[in-house]
C-alpha cells in the first residue's frame, strides 16, 4: 500500500473547503465587475461550487428531479416577497430610494430595505458588510437552482410546456383574478412539477401560508417556472447587478461609524460618559423584561416564576402586555435610540440609577445599582457587520471642539443564537476561544461566563471552540464533523464572535481605547443542530424552545455586569 498516495488523497471535508473558498473567491470577482447572468459562465461556477458543496439547509440541491421544498421556504422569508417575479435583481446601497415613493419590503428573518422598482426589477439595500452580499448571493443560487428544476419537469421530451404547467398557469390565473380555487387539485400539478409527493406538497404549503409575508406556493412555482423558461425558449436573460456606490461604500464603515457616533453622542450629552459601560449584544426585549417586566406588568398577570413570565411575555398573543413593558421602561430609565443608520441595528441604553424605585425580579435582587452602571444593548450584528460596529462602538468619542473622549467600557457581552455541534435545540454553549473558518485568525480569550452558572437549569451546557464561519447556509455535515472531531474539538457555529473579538482586542490592546482587562462574556443558544437530520435553520425556528436560554444567559450577562 503506497502510505503516500492515500495521504495526498483529498478528504470530502477539504473538497467542500475548496468549494466554499471558490465560492467566495467568484463571488468577489463578479462583485467587482458589477453584476452577471445566474445562468451565464459566472454563475454556472457558483451554481457547480454549490454543488460540490451540497450545503445542509439546501437539503436535496443536488437531486436533479426533486425541488428543496424547506430550503425555499428559508429563503424566501429572507428574501423581499415577490423577487421570484422579477427578472432583474440590483444590489445597492443606501442611495435615496427611501426618499421616493417605492413601497419598502422588508424580509421577516433578514432586516433589510427592498423596493420593487416596476414589475420585473427589484432593488436590494445592502448596509451590513460584505456577509450580507454574500448571503444573499448564495440564496439567489439556491433559487436559480431550483426555478431550473421547475423548468425541467414543466417541459416535454421536445421543450414544449407539458399539461400539467399549463393547468398550474390556469390556477395562478385564477388567483390573480380573485377567483377562488381547489387546492388539493392544485398540489397534483405541484406534485408533478416539484417532483415530491402529495403529502409532502400539502405540509409545506401550510408552512407557507403561515408566513404571510411570502406569496403562496402556487405563485412562486410558476413565476420561478416562467422566468427560467424565459431565458431557456426566449433567451430573455435574468440578471444581478451591483450599483457603482455600493462597490465603492463597502468595507468603509460608512454606516456603523454613523450608528456608532449617535450612541456616544447620546451618552456623552447625558452626561454619561464617565460613567462604566457595560456593552450587551442581544435581543432588544430580555434585558429590558429582565429589568422592568415584574414591575410593568406583574400584577396583571399570574404566574409562579420569571421562567414563566418570560415565557408568557414570548408568546405571539401577548403583544399588550410586551407594549405595557417598554412603556414602563421608557419612564424608567430606558433609552430607545431609533437606527438611521443603515445598519438595521436597533439600539437601548439603561441608566440604572433609575432602577431604585423598580421592583426587580428575585433573580436580580442583590445587583448593586450604586455604581451607576450604564447599559448599552445592540441588536444582533449580522457576520462581518459585527467587527464594522464594534470597532466604531469602542474608538474615542470625539466632540465637536475636537476633544476625544475614551469610552468608559467595563464589560462588552454577546449572546447569540449558533448552531451546535452535539447537543439538541436550546442547549447553552460557552465558548473559551473564536476560530475564523478559511483563515488562521483565532481568538482565545478568559470568559467571565462559565459552565457552572447553568449547571442547574435542566439543559444541556458545552464549552469549547466556536468557529466562526462565512455563512451558515454554506456548511455541510463533512465540514462540521471535522470541526467537532479535530483537534479543534468544536462545540459549535456561528458568524460574529471572531468578528466582534478582532474589534475588541485591537481597541483594548493595540489602540488602548478601552481597558486592556475588560470582562467579557460570550454565550449562544442552540437555534439548530446541522449534524442532525431536520435539524437544520430550516426545519424551523425555535420558538418557545429558545425563552429558556435567552433569559437565563442574560440574566447571568446581567449579574455580572451590575454586581
Amino acid at each position: 500500500m503506497n502510505l503516500g498516495n492515500i495521504a495526498n488523497i483529498p478528504s470530502q471535508a477539504h473538497i467542500s473547503r475548496n468549494a466554499i473558498q471558490r465560492l467566495y473567491i467568484t463571488m468577489r470577482h463578479l462583485f467587482m465587475r458589477g453584476g452577471y447572468k445566474p445562468l451565464g459562465v459566472s454563475g454556472e461556477s457558483m451554481i457547480s461550487a454549490m454543488q460540490s458543496l451540497k450545503p445542509e439547509i439546501y437539503g436535496s440541491i443536488n437531486d436533479e428531479e426533486k425541488v428543496e421544498l424547506d430550503g425555499l421556504l428559508y429563503i424566501f422569508l429572507r428574501l423581499p416577497k415577490g423577487i421570484e417575479q422579477c427578472r432583474y435583481v440590483n444590489l445597492i446601497s443606501r442611495e435615496g430610494f427611501e426618499n421616493g415613493n417605492f413601497d419598502t419590503l422588508i424580509p421577516p428573518r433578514r432586516k433589510r430595505n427592498c423596493y420593487r422598482v416596476g414589475p420585473d426589477q427589484m432593488y436590494i439595500e445592502m448596509t451590513r458588510g460584505g456577509s450580507d452580499i454574500y448571503d444573499i448571493l448564495t440564496h439567489l443560487t439556491f433559487m436559480y437552482m431550483e426555478a431550473e428544476k421547475i423548468r425541467r419537469n414543466s417541459l416535454d421530451q421536445r421543450g414544449r410546456k407539458n399539461r400539467t404547467w399549463l393547468m398550474l398557469e390556469s390556477l395562478v390565473n385564477s388567483i390573480n383574478e380573485g377567483e377562488e380555487i381547489n387546492k388539493q387539485v392544485g398540489f397534483t400539478y405541484l406534485n408533478t412539477i416539484l417532483g415530491r409527493t402529495f403529502n409532502e406538497i400539502s405540509d409545506i404549503y401550510e408552512k407557507f401560508e403561515r408566513a404571510s409575508e411570502v406569496n403562496s406556493l402556487f405563485e412562486i412555482t410558476y413565476w420561478l417556472g416562467n422566468l427560467s423558461m424565459d431565458e431557456y425558449i426566449n433567451q430573455v436573460d435574468r440578471e444581478i447587478s451591483f450599483s457603482p456606490a455600493l462597490r465603492e461604500t463597502l468595507g468603509h464603515h460608512i454606516y456603523g461609524e454613523r450608528w456608532a457616533y449617535t450612541i456616544k453622542r447620546v451618552i456623552f450629552e447625558n452626561g454619561w460618559f464617565d460613567r462604566p459601560v457595560h456593552i450587551i449584544s442581544a435581543n432588544l426585549h430580555s434585558v429590558m423584561n429582565c429589568l422592568y417586566a415584574k414591575a410593568a406588568v406583574g400584577k396583571k398577570i399570574k404566574y409562579d416564576s420569571f421562567d414563566q413570565l418570560s415565557e408568557i411575555l414570548s408568546q405571539d398573543a401577548n403583544a399588550k402586555l410586551r407594549d405595557a413593558v417598554e412603556t414602563y421602561a421608557l419612564k424608567h430609565g430606558m433609552f430607545k435610540l431609533s437606527d438611521t443608520s443603515g445598519t438595521n441595528i436597533g439600539i437601548q441604553i439603561f441608566d440604572t440609577t433609575q432602577l431604585k424605585n423598580v421592583d426587580i425580579i428575585d433573580d436580580l435582587a442583590e445587583i448593586d445599582i450604586s455604581q451607576k452602571h450604564v447599559i448599552v444593548v445592540m441588536d444582533y450584528a449580522f457576520g462581518e457587520q459585527a467587527y464594522e460596529t464594534m470597532d466604531e462602538l469602542l474608538k474615542p468619542y470625539i466632540h465637536a471642539n475636537g476633544d476625544k473622549h475614551n469610552f468608559n467600557v467595563k464589560s462588552v457581552n454577546i449572546m447569540g443564537k449558533a448552531g451546535i455541534l452535539q447537543g439538541s435545540k436550546g442547549d447553552i454553549m460557552i465558548p473559551n476561544a473564536h476560530v475564523f473558518e478559511g483563515t488562521a485568525d483565532n481568538y482565545p480569550f478568559e470568559n467571565k461566563l462559565t459552565v457552572s452558572m447553568f449547571e442547574n437549569s435542566g439543559l444541556s451546557v458545552f464549552e469549547g471552540t466556536m468557529i466562526t464561519v462565512l455563512g451558515t447556509s454554506l456548511q455541510n455535515k463533512d465540514i462540521l464533523s471535522y470541526f467537532l472531531k479535530s483537534s479543534w474539538k468544536a462545540v459549535g457555529l456561528e458568524m460574529e464572535g471572531a468578528h466582534y473579538q478582532k474589534a475588541i482586542q485591537s481597541a483594548s490592546k493595540i489602540r488602548h481605547s478601552i481597558h486592556p482587562d475588560v470582562d467579557l462574556r460570550y454565550a449562544y443558544y442552540a437555534s439548530d443542530n446541522p449534524l442532525e437530520t431536520g435539524g437544520t435553520l430550516a426545519s424551523g425556528s425555535l420558538g418557545l424552545d429558545g425563552v429558556k436560554p435567552t433569559y437565563l444567559i442574560t440574566l447571568e450577562i446581567l449579574k455580572g455586569c451590575l454586581s
